[in-house]
């Protein structure tokens, strides 16, 4: 049996609100004392300085001084979180002293370029006390010789510019940093983000904007929803997402049907042309069962777009051995995955160039999927490892076991 809702009098409520106001002491203690929720206390607090907001008294010199203390000391506070929240890569096992000298040396040369962050940041005695190393040590490690630092940092900036050149001016300093592990450089992603910052390597940004394509034709409460935003798998070829997009060309638009492996995040089957009717998304799916091992009764996921919903479209399921799945209309988070990549694409190659014609946004379309997306971009959602990499390591392990 549930227990009863608590009630209060107004003549409690005004009680309890004097003792946090007129003593000055915290709403948490007040609470625990006379057995309130201290939400539910704050909450009357804040109700009654609105609604007596001219009758209170001013602030005493003392008070306002006490105020300001512990104003500066809530700034301390929350400037000491998010420092310890940027420094967990080097406090975690395995970590140098020399990697946290690097750590606060890039985070005091990004507060001193910015003369607004310099006034609210914390100092490098009260950094490398948090970091629990050695004021003196750290300004000998700094003043140390060229050959010792400033070459190193020198050196790092060239490998970070071939990262950053590869990438096609795509890659932020995390995946930078994957790359430097990768090639077995020694260094801290703070470090990577202060060098880029400093070689002016911005990588390029997504456009905030989207049309949807999903005309739901009101025929799908048949089909269940398998995946319920639950995008990974424990082999390739289990579960699969799809969507399509469009691209603009001079000639008019170019649609692109994707079918994207759950497990190693490759574009396994894609197909393009100049609309987007169910063949289309036919091609897509015929092409991952061709070049793939999809397992029996796989998953095929996708929005509840007409054509994904047709008839004919499931006929090419069935004879597949695939089960189908849709997420609800018009909610981008049930396929989130294919979305996803539309993003990475359109940012990463489309929106930087133009298309003449089709048939020159068929060519570099197919080849930024096959040669760049699924061969050489590390991805986040994989450790920072590329599709293929993924899928090279769970076949070795297949072929040990």
């Amino acid at each position: 049996m549930p227990r009863p809702k608590r009630s209060f009098s107004p003549e409690f409520r005004e009680e309890a609100v004097k003792m946090v106001i007129e003593t000055s002491r915290p709403v948490a203690q007040v609470a625990r004392e006379i057995g309130v929720n201290p939400g539910t206390l704050a909450n009357w607090v804040n109700a009654y300085r609105r609604e007596h907001a001219g009758e209170e008294a001013p602030l005493s010199v003392d008070e306002r001084a006490r105020l300001r203390e512990l104003e500066r000391e809530a700034r301390e506070l929350r400037l000491e979180n998010e420092f310890l929240k940027k420094a967990a890569g080097v406090l975690c096992q395995g970590s140098s002293v020399s990697d946290k000298f690097e750590f606060i040396d890039a985070e005091h040369a990004a507060n001193t370029e910015n003369a607004e962050s310099a006034l609210a940041a914390l100092s490098v005695v009260k950094m490398c006390a948090l970091l629990e190393v050695s004021r003196s040590g750290f300004y000998e490690w700094r003043d140390r010789p060229a050959s010792a630092t400033a070459e190193r940092r020198e050196d790092l900036k060239l490998i970070i510019v071939k990262s950053f050149t590869d990438s096609d001016g795509t890659y932020g300093y995390r995946r930078v940093h994957a790359d430097l592990a990768a090639w077995g450089v020694s260094c801290g992603p703070e470090l990577v983000r202060c060098l880029m910052r400093e070689l002016d390597l911005e990588p390029c940004q997504p456009r905030p904007w989207r049309v949807g394509l999903t005309d739901n034709d009101g025929q799908t409460d048949h089909i269940p929803d398998l995946v319920s935003r639950d995008f990974t798998a424990d082999a390739p070829g289990q579960k699969m997402v799809g969507d399509i997009t469009y691209i603009e060309t001079w000639e008019g638009w170019v649609y692109l049907a994707t079918v994207i492996d759950c497990y190693t995040k490759a574009v396994i089957g894609w197909a393009m042309d100049d609309n987007y009717k169910a063949p289309l998304i036919e091609r897509a799916i015929e092409m991952a069962a061709r070049n793939h091992q999809l397992a029996e009764g796989a998953i095929f996921h996708s929005d509840r777009g007409s054509n994904y919903t047709s008839t004919k479209f499931a006929e090419t399921l069935k004879k597949l051995n695939l089960r189908q799945s849709v997420g609800q209309t018009g909610v981008c988070y049930d396929n989130a995955m294919a979305e996803s990549f539309f993003g990475v694409l359109k940012n990463e190659r489309v929106h930087r160039t133009q298309y003449p014609t089709r048939a020159h946004a068929y060519r570099d379309i197919a080849r930024y999927i096959e040669l760049r997306y699924n061969s050489r971009r590390r991805h986040s959602g994989l450790a920072y490892r590329t599709p293929q990499q993924v899928h090279d390591e769970y076949l070795e392990r297949q072929l040990a076991a």
